[in-house]
């Protein structure tokens, strides 16, 4: 799920406002955006009960795992058109840049070296992998088939140079992450 935390964490950059932050105001937009009580307490998974009184003011601290719940809800929800104005971007003509430590590994010809080993890489990847990044995500694809389309990427620009070298490369792996950041 590494690629899909941080392409929410890099939606969410995106904000050209804060979402609330007090927990009245937080239930409140879920039940613009839900309509109903039973659906934000099925979202939240918490009684309805509970919801009107985070909603009337009656309870102002949930515990805590219920209230990073709400945030979490709240923020998936938060300016959606904004969201998809900058994936549309990224997709057209912006790229996307992936930071990442994680372990590489290649097929290449014999006689090289293709071991695997951790490497720290920043590569700004063309529109058209972000395009496809973006397609997988909303069909659902799993973290191994977005780790593919980025792993082809980083063979295109970084290890490829576009075509300028190591043309006898075929297959790049990208496994063990340590961290991964993306940007858009």
């Amino acid at each position: 799920m590494e690629i899909h935390d941080a392409l929410e964490r890099a939606d969410q950059e995106a904000f050209t406002r804060e979402p609330p932050k007090t927990l009245k105001g937080q239930i409140g937009f879920l039940m613009k955006q839900l309509k109903t009580t039973k659906a934000v307490a099925a979202e939240l998974r918490v009684s309805q009960r509970s919801v009107e009184r985070y909603r009337k003011g009656e309870r102002k601290h949930p515990p805590k795992e219920i209230q990073q719940k709400i945030d979490a809800a709240v923020r998936a929800r938060w300016q959606p058109q904004v969201r998809k104005r900058r994936r549309k971007q990224a997709a057209a003509t912006g790229g996307i840049t992936v930071e990442t430590r994680a372990r590489f590994g290649y097929t290449a010809p014999i006689g090289t070296t293709d071991d695997g080993r951790f490497r720290r890489l920043t590569v700004h990847l063309p529109p058209d992998y972000a395009r496809r990044l973006f397609e997988a995500r909303e069909a659902g694809a799993s973290d191994q088939e977005m780790r593919g389309i980025i792993a082809e990427g980083f063979k295109d620009v970084y290890f490829q140079d576009g075509g300028a070298r190591a043309m006898g490369l075929s297959d790049v792996t990208f496994t063990d992450i340590d961290y991964l950041d993306l940007d858009y």
